[in-house]
Order: structure tokens, then C-alpha cells, then sequence
């Protein structure tokens, strides 16, 4: 009879091992193949077993009885057995087959004289090779470009260490251990090497209890460049940009706040090379939480237990607390008395059998001075004994403390460099302490600056946007934002203040780091972002765009980015606002003025001081009722429906000089004209009253293209929601403007006598500059550009 059957874990305790086969030749006999959820060794999930259970005549498994019986059994007999067993093998390679998808199928159809167990039929070679005849199936030939098949390769020859926990141990021994914990190796990566002639690893350990900000990205950034210029003068080495999550603060961390550290990396483009993952981890350095290496700093604290560099205190919350009340009140700094330091063994134990809670502290050496070369500071000293005292490695909860974590961290993984915020310059020396006593060489040390806010304090929420997800809400690039956080403490010796990323790593070196403070200036972000947005595509751009009237939420549900209206309203979108532009934002904030329209129902609610004295001059008036009347009559000319995109032509295609007006910007300029003409009126005094009449604003964009997207946003199947946008459609706009210039007093309907004389005494072309100038210097939510309106 012939079953599969699956099991999860561990076997069962019913399978049947190899050795229970031998050692019970009456029983079932079985054929074990164990593989893992992943194909892999290193692998940390549940395992499957596939168990092909056969029941054997009583005969043949006579054959199996310990002692060598088989080595006397005759040709003959050997021969009946082995056909016996024909119809069974070959069954077991299609179950096989079908169960494993073939890649495991060839473990059941080798030669019988080679069976995994260590069990030979036959002395004789020549019958070995007669009896594989017609029976076996070749293994298929392994793909080179397969993990699973280089781990396979490298376990036949011996060669490949566990992966798992960075253990140290053959994988020839892995089949018989199931390692359950990281485990503490016996040394560590540099151990008897200069970090400093090492290729660069180095690591960003954020802890994960809240967003990501600018100052952690700076420090990220400056780790990525340093390891990826490393991969650039090492290839083929093991230099790599390391992500560690220090979340051994279990009250305040949470996989909310990884997740989205996580994501603003990869938004920045600072993507790792080891880190968190639930793929095979090749390093040797995993696991990369804190949290899932708890065994390791429990060894390494038990070592510096055995070797007397660490002891247990049993000092009570109280104890503590009336020691550093003592201290206080003599005038000394609180720290740690050292009363168990010396404790006697018979003391130490006493306690242990009383079940006394106890931390473990490291033992200071008397004396110490601990020294370092910080890249940024120079030389720093500190007097170990009398800055920190025996410091704690694990509480009495047995979780380890921060600075033995990062310690012992950076010592496996072979961290050549450490480079983070001045903040942790005195973390330095409790790691220091660690990494010595572990004998293990300290790495190089980098201590940047502070990053301050305009008003010289630490950059904090109260100076608006720090977290990275906000500024990509705001419509930051990445590359932007790469390029302005390297200047933040760092300059390659030129005037030169735009970089491209492999600029950056091209030039990027810590020693020009400085280490007064920087200062984060917002104004000079926005610069930056605005020459990048130079630099892209107007394809890229729009894509960005359509990502932010997402996020100000104007378009109708259910919209998807691939929809047609959708494209041809960003893109438009973006056009009107290219000029203007510093942020992808700027465009969606663009045409949500575009589509509002500011003027009050009444003049007297009016509050724009410049639009009031033009108002008042006397223009206003005679030009907007001329636009209402015009409209109602329908012959004022509008955006052709079936092409409103017609206007932007220019922005696609061709410059302005080469490219023919559409027929509404022809009809536009016309009109313009005419009213020009029969009012008597020309420049600024007919430009500035069409515009806020059209508009609702002293100065903006381009008329003609406001119209036009106004046109688009306003069709039957426009992807903006009007009521989310505040859209003001034309006639809703012409109903306003007449009730706005029926509240206008009598005074100011016609056009004063200073209004007369200027138009007389201005000529036509310093009317038109006076207009430009007027665009460019007046402030507006819809303004910035120094495009003119077509006469």
C-alpha cells in the first residue's frame, strides 16, 4: 500500500526515522524527503515532510536485520528483492512527481544500491550499475541563476555555512539541529582587521516610534552614499548600506511606525541592501530587528559574565532610587556605587536560590579613558569611570539596553563606519566599553551636526513640514529632496548646489562634512525641487500632478489615473503652471484657483486693495458690463467644446513664435480689440479690468488657458468634482460679475479725470509693460507667471 501524506513542524511522533527502519526490520518501512516552505535552508518557517510509507514482504525486509546479513545474502535472493521492490519505486517517483512538482521526484528513483540510509545490497559495482537499469531517472540539470540550486551546490561540497541568525555551523550538520534562536559565533567580521581598509558597511538603524524626519534622512543619506561609492572602488565585495530596526523600546515601537520608515526610505530611493525581509537572507548578519535577536545579546551578555567583565546587581528600585538621593544631595553626580561589583560568589548565589531578581551590569575597568577619532570632531576623550559608572546590559526583565544592542550589533555585522547625529556622542562610549570587552575592533565614527530651524533652535514640528511623507504630500521629488539634505552639513568645495544622485556619490566624502550646525531654510528647498522639476520630462511631471489632485482630493469617486479626461486635465493643468511651478502641488493648488473665482457679490465686500483702486479709476465698470452683455448675447467667444486642449498647443509642441494661435485664441484677441476700440481704452486700463471680471483676480496666468481648463473641468464627463474643487462655471461667473457691478456706487462707473489723462499721455507699448510688470510683481493663489494675455 502506498499514501502520502503531509505533516507540518516537526515529524510526528508515528514517522518512522531512518535509523528506527534499521534498527525494527518488522515495522513499515519509509523513505523520508524533508523539504522547506521556501525550498531553502535558510528559511525560518514551518517545515513540510513528505513521508512515502511502503509496506515491504516480511522477506525482504529480513534483508534490513542489523549485522551485516546482507553482505551474505546470494545473487538470487538479492535479485527477487529488488523486483519486489520494482513496482514500489516506481510508484513512489510518480507520487513523488506529482507532489513535488518534479524537483525532488529523482530523490526516489536512484540506484538501490546507493540509498540514503548507508544500507549496500551488493559488493559488486558491476551489479550495481545492471540493477539502476532502466530505473533511473536523471536529476535534472540544476539553473545557475537559481538560488535554491547555488545552495544546493555549495552544501555538496561542504562548503556553504548556515545563513540562519548568523550562525557559524557546516551545513552538512544542519539535517540532524534545528536551530530555534540566533546564536552568538564564535568571533566576529573584523576581528583582526582595520575597519578602515575594510569595504564600507554601514547602517541606518532608525527606531521605528514614529515617521521618519529630515534629520534621520540625512543620516541615511549620508550612510547610502558612503556604501554605494564603497560598491563603486570595491566590486564584488561585501560592502553594503545596512538597515537595522532598533525596536527594543517595546512600549513606544510598532510596525505602523516601521512600515512607514520603511516606505519613506524606499520613497527617497534610499533602497538597502540588507535589512528586514522575509526572503532568504544571504549576509550571515540577520536577523535585522532587534526584537528577533534577543538570544544573541543574552549570550554575549553570559560571556561577559564567564569572563568576570560583567556581574549581577540585585539592587532593589529602592535601593536605587535612595542611592541617587544620597548622591544628590552631597552634590555628586547619580550613578551606580558598584556595591554588588565585587560581590562574593557564596553572596551571588544565595540570591539566585532565593529567586531574587537581578540586572546585569558591565564592569567598568578602573582608570578607563575611552578615546575615539570622530571624522566630524576630531579627537574625543572621555573618563569612562567617572561619565557612566556600571552601566546596565540587561534589566531585570532580561531585556537588553539599548547601547549593548547597537554594540554587539554593529560588531556582527561588520560595521565599518557609524555615522548619526552628534546627539549620540555619548553613546559612543558605553559602545566603545562594549565592543572592547567583546574583542572586537570599534568601528569609525561620524557625528554630525544638529539640523536647526530658521530660528536657530532644533528642527522640530513647530517649523512646520520635518516628516518625509509630508513633504512628498507636498509635492517634493525625491532627487530634490536627496540633493538639498546632502548640503545640510556638507559641500564638495564648488558653488555648485545641484546634484543628481550619482553626483552625489561621485562626490560625497564624510571628511568634508562640517560640524557647525544647518539650518533648514524652506525657501531654499523649494528652490532646489523647482530646478529638478527644470530637468524632467513634462510626461514625468504630469504624473506627479495627477498624484496631487489625489491628495487634495478634487477629482469624482471612482477616477483612476489612466483615464483619458483625467491625462488631458493634469496635463493642462501642469502646462498653465510649469512657469510658476516649485512644487508638483503648486499645479493642483494652480488649477483649484483657476476654477474658484474670488469676486465678492457685492463691491463692497471687495478686499483686494489694488482691484478697489482700479475699480474706483472708473474702467472697471464699462468693461465688465460690456463682457456680460457680450455673453448673453453669445457673442463672447469661448473655448471650442470639442477641443478645449486646442489653447495649450504651444505648451505641448512648438514654442509661441512658431506655433499658429487656435481659433479661440484668434477669436479672444479680436474681441479684445474691439472692446479696446469702441471703449477707448488700451493696456493695463482694459487688461486688468478683463481679467478680474473673467477671473476674479488682479493678475494669474495666461486668460485664455484659465478659460480653457475652466471649459474642461466643466463638461458632463470631467473627472473633477465640482463641489470638491469649487468650481464657478462661466455663467455662474457672468451672473456674479453683474451682481458685483450694480453694486458699484454711481461715482465710479465711469472713468475719472486722472484716468483719462493718464490713458492719453501712456503709449501703447508702456501700457503693455506696465500689464507685464504688473503679472509679475502682483501676488495672487493663481499667480507667479510672467506670461502675458494675447492682445
Amino acid at each position: 500500500t502506498v499514501w502520502l501524506c503531509k505533516q507540518r513542524q516537526h515529524p510526528s511522533s508515528n514517522t518512522l526515522t531512518r535509523g528506527e527502519a534499521r534498527q525494527d526490520p518488522n515495522s513499515v518501512s519509509s523513505l523520508l524527503l524533508t523539504t522547506s516552505n521556501s525550498n531553502s535552508i535558510g528559511s525560518r518557517s514551518h517545515h513540510h515532510r513528505f513521508v512515502l510509507l511502503s509496506k515491504l514482504p516480511k522477506k525482504s525486509t529480513d534483508s534490513l536485520e542489523p549485522g551485516g546479513g546482507h553482505h551474505r545474502r546470494k545473487l538470487h535472493s538479492e535479485k527477487k528483492y529488488l523486483e519486489q521492490m520494482h513496482w514500489t519505486r516506481s510508484t513512489m517517483a510518480l507520487v513523488a512527481a506529482f507532489a513535488c512538482g518534479g524537483r525532488f521526484a529523482s530523490a526516489f528513483v536512484r540506484q538501490p544500491v546507493a540509498y540514503r540510509s548507508g544500507f549496500l545490497l551488493s559488493s559488486s559495482k558491476a551489479h550495481q550499475k545492471a540493477i539502476g537499469t532502466g530505473l533511473r531517472r536523471s536529476r535534472p540539470k540544476a539553473s545557475s541563476d537559481t538560488l535554491v540550486s547555488l545552495i544546493d551546490r555549495l552544501q555538496k561540497d561542504g562548503k556553504h555555512l548556515d545563513i540562519r541568525f548568523g550562525a557559524t555551523q557546516l551545513a552538512a550538520t544542519i539535517a540532524d539541529q534545528e536551530v530555534e534562536k540566533p546564536q552568538l559565533p564564535p568571533t566576529f567580521p573584523l576581528q583582526g582587521k582595520n575597519p578602515l581598509e575594510a569595504p564600507p558597511r554601514m547602517r541606518f538603524a532608525p527606531s521605528p516610534t514614529g515617521s521618519l524626519h529630515v534629520g534621520g534622512a540625512r543620516t541615511a543619506l549620508y550612510n547610502w552614499l558612503v556604501a554605494k561609492k564603497g560598491q563603486m572602488d570595491f566590486p564584488g565585495s561585501n560592502s553594503a548600506f545596512v538597515l537595522r530596526v532598533e525596536d527594543t523600546d517595546v512600549a513606544r515601537s510598532t510596525k505602523e511606525s516601521e512600515a512607514s520608515v520603511i516606505a519613506d526610505l524606499e520613497w527617497l530611493g534610499l533602497i538597502w541592501d540588507e535589512g528586514p525581509t522575509d526572503k532568504i537572507d544571504l549576509s550571515g548578519c540577520g536577523p535585522y530587528r532587534q526584537s528577533e535577536r534577543g538570544n544573541i545579546y543574552i549570550q554575549a551578555a553570559e560571556k561577559l559574565l564567564q569572563e568576570g567583565k560583567a556581574y549581577r546587581c540585585f539592587c532593589t528600585p529602592e535601593e536605587l532610587e535612595e542611592m541617587k538621593a544620597q548622591q544628590e544631595a552631597a552634590g555628586i553626580p547619580p550613578r551606580y556605587d558598584g556595591r554588588w561589583r565585587d560581590a562574593s560568589e557564596e553572596e551571588v548565589n544565595k540570591m539566585l536560590d532565593q529567586g531574587k531578581p537581578y540586572t546585569v551590569r558591565f564592569k567598568v575597568p578602573e582608570n578607563s579613558r575611552v578615546v575615539i577619532e570622530d571624522v566630524v570632531r576630531g579627537t574625543v576623550s572621555w573618563d569612562a569611570e567617572a561619565t557612566v559608572g556600571d552601566f546596565i546590559l540587561l534589566r531585570s526583565s532580561g531585556v537588553p539596553v539599548y547601547n549593548f544592542c547597537v554594540a554587539v550589533d554593529d560588531a556582527l555585522m561588520g560595521i565599518t563606519t557609524v555615522v548619526r547625529a552628534e546627539e549620540h556622542l555619548t553613546n559612543t562610549v558605553r559602545q566603545a566599553l562594549v565592543l572592547d570587552a567583546l574583542n572586537a575592533p570599534r568601528p569609525q565614527y561620524a557625528h554630525c551636526s544638529l539640523i536647526l530651524g530658521e530660528d536657530k533652535q532644533k528642527l522640530s514640528k513647530r517649523h512646520g513640514a520635518t516628516s518625509c511623507d509630508q513633504f512628498r504630500l507636498d509635492g517634493f521629488l525625491p532627487d530634490a529632496m536627496i540633493n538639498y539634505l546632502a548640503l545640510l552639513g556638507w559641500n564638495d568645495g564648488t558653488d555648485n548646489e545641484i546634484f543628481t544622485r550619482e553626483d552625489l556619490i561621485d562626490a560625497f566624502d564624510l571628511n568634508r562634512v562640517v560640524k557647525s550646525p544647518s539650518v533648514f531654510d524652506m525657501e531654499k528647498l523649494r528652490w532646489v525641487n523647482s530646478q529638478h522639476l527644470k530637468m524632467m520630462p513634462m510626461s514625468e511631471i504630469v504624473e506627479l500632478v495627477k498624484e496631487q489632485f489625489e491628495f487634495e482630493n478634487m477629482l469624482k469617486d471612482g477616477t483612476q489615473r489612466t483615464d483619458l479626461n483625467f491625462v488631458n486635465f493634469a496635463s493642462c493643468a501642469t502646462a498653465l503652471a510649469k512657469q510658476m511651478m516649485q512644487v508638483t502641488k503648486d499645479a493642483a493648488l494652480n488649477a483649484k484657483a483657476v476654477l474658484g473665482y474670488n469676486l465678492p457679490a457685492t463691491f463692497a465686500e471687495l478686499k483686494d486693495q489694488e482691484a478697489i483702486v482700479m475699480i474706483k479709476r472708473g474702467n472697471f465698470y464699462g468693461i465688465a458690463m460690456k463682457i456680460v452683455e457680450d455673453y448673453d448675447s453669445g457673442n463672447f467667444p469661448l473655448p471650442t467644446e470639442a477641443d478645449p486642449m486646442s489653447t495649450f498647443q504651444d505648451a505641448f509642441g512648438e514654442a509661441m513664435e512658431t506655433t499658429t494661435p487656435c481659433e479661440f485664441t484668434q477669436g479672444y484677441q479680436a474681441h479684445m480689440k474691439a472692446i479696446a476700440k469702441e471703449m477707448g481704452v488700451k493696456g493695463k486700463n482694459l487688461f486688468h479690468p478683463v481679467r478680474l471680471a473673467l477671473t476674479g483676480e488682479m493678475s494669474g496666468q495666461d486668460v485664455t488657458k484659465q478659460l480653457s481648463l475652466l471649459a474642461m473641468a466643466s463638461t458632463e464627463d470631467s473627472v473633477i468634482d465640482s463641489e470638491k474643487a469649487g468650481l464657478v462655471t462661466i455663467s455662474e461667473r457672468m451672473k456674479r460679475l453683474k451682481c458685483f457691478c450694480e453694486s458699484i456706487p454711481e461715482e465710479f462707473r465711469a472713468p475719472t479725470a486722472v484716468a483719462t489723462k493718464e490713458e492719453k499721455a501712456t503709449t501703447s507699448s508702456s501700457d503693455e509693460l506696465s500689464a507685464t510688470t504688473s503679472v509679475i510683481t502682483t501676488g495672487s493663489t493663481s499667480t507667479g507667471t510672467n506670461q502675458k494675455d494675447p492682445k
